[in-house]
């Protein structure tokens, strides 16, 4: 099925013309629960991946043994999706409960020491022929994304994430059977499979990298599209509250007209899409915009994916498809890859004169 994303409530350009220097296109995602196959595209799909190639492995020195069984992720993910499409009001049964009760973290494996090799999770799998916007080495068609489900890499303790870029038309013989960790860090570092229903969009760069006029000229605009009720405090950060979500309720709720209904806001209409996507541009609401170049050669780095913990919030609902309209609210719809890295957002960054160069991961 496709997803249609409705067209902006007003036209950005046609209200500040100098954003036509400040435009891109991306592929919104989409994903959605589904059995992909091993030649589509998907999140945590099956991978089209050589038999004879051997499957990535975490070979840094972490605990791997204490944590959540990946199994178990899976069993709670589909007993509250049962439960859920069992009777949305009531939720799970006793016996339900029962069994959610015992799926706790703990050393589950204990015979797998901090130094032992762990594969790694398959997270993403992109093809060019459905995602316009995924830009690799030349000849490859095909993107990769696995990463180690343990937030505890680097000096930012973030998941590890390896990208593969291949020709799809080099694979004779397909991995039958995907290796996977025994254990995982959080359950949230775990996607659910999704099939992807890819859609192109244009967006703008994020507000606090456009040039002063015409960050003012937007702000005027903003300010007087609709009076600001009083207790609208524009300087207020999401430092100010506990999590993203909550400085973001706030916001919108701020922003709520007479009527009930948010007004048209660049941020939040007319900028970056929310949700998994290709491409575009980055958005920065929890820091200062920051540089990310290429360690080798210097290049600014644009994001080529983008992995989000959901496709809409409060702040962003005329994002939401044409044809999920009527599905709100569901987790699976606005929620379905069930991932929540860093505080919700991560983005993998690639050179774009040379995709092979080291990536970089950035997070919000």
């Amino acid at each position: 099925m496709t997803r249609t994303t409705p067209p902006r409530p007003v036209d950005a350009e046609g209200l500040f013309p100098a954003l036509a220097d400040h435009r891109r296109t991306s592929t919104r995602l989409h994903p959605r629960h589904g059995s992909p196959k091993a030649d589509d595209s998907s999140v945590a799909g099956p991978f089209l991946w050589p038999a004879d190639e051997p499957w990535p492995v975490c070979t840094v020195v972490h605990s791997k043994g204490w944590g959540h069984r990946l199994s178990d992720v899976r069993l709670r993910r589909r007993i509250l999706d049962e439960a859920w499409h069992r009777d949305p009001g009531t939720g799970p049964t006793d016996a339900e409960r029962a069994v959610l009760d015992t799926l706790v973290p703990g050393p589950h494996a204990p015979r797998i020491d901090d130094a032992d090799p762990i594969p790694l999770l398959a997270a993403a799998q992109l093809f060019a022929r459905d995602i316009l916007d995924l830009t690799g080495p030349e000849g490859c068609d095909l993107l990769q994304v696995l990463w180690c489900p343990f937030e505890v890499h680097g000096p930012g303790r973030t998941i590890d994430v390896v990208l593969k870029w291949r020709r799809s038309q080099d694979v004779t013989e397909a991995l039958a059977v995907i290796p996977e960790p025994v254990v995982v860090g959080r359950a949230e570092c775990v996607p659910n499979t999704c099939e992807l229903h890819p859609e192109q969009v244009v967006e703008h760069e994020y507000e606090g990298l456009l040039d002063e006029d015409l960050q003012e000229a937007i702000e005027a605009w903003e300010a007087g599209d609709d009076e600001e009720d009083d207790a609208f405090d524009s300087s207020a950060s999401p430092s100010s509250f506990d999590t993203y979500e909550e400085y973001e309720a706030a916001m919108a709720a701020a922003r709520a007209g007479e009527d009930g209904e948010n007004e048209v806001t660049y941020r939040g209409d007319l900028s970056i899409p929310p949700g998994w996507k290709v491409g575009g541009f980055a958005p920065w609401h929890l820091t200062d915009p920051v540089h990310i170049g290429c360690e080798v050669c210097g290049a600014t780095m644009p994001p080529l994916l983008t992995v989000a913990g959901g496709e809409w919030d409060g702040a962003s609902e005329s994002w939401i498809p044409l044809e999920d309209r009527d599905s709100v609210p569901d987790d699976r719809i606005s929620d379905p890859a069930g991932v929540y890295l860093g505080r919700g957002l991560m983005r993998v960054h690639t050179c774009p004169a040379t995709p092979t160069h080291p990536h970089r991961l950035s997070f919000q």
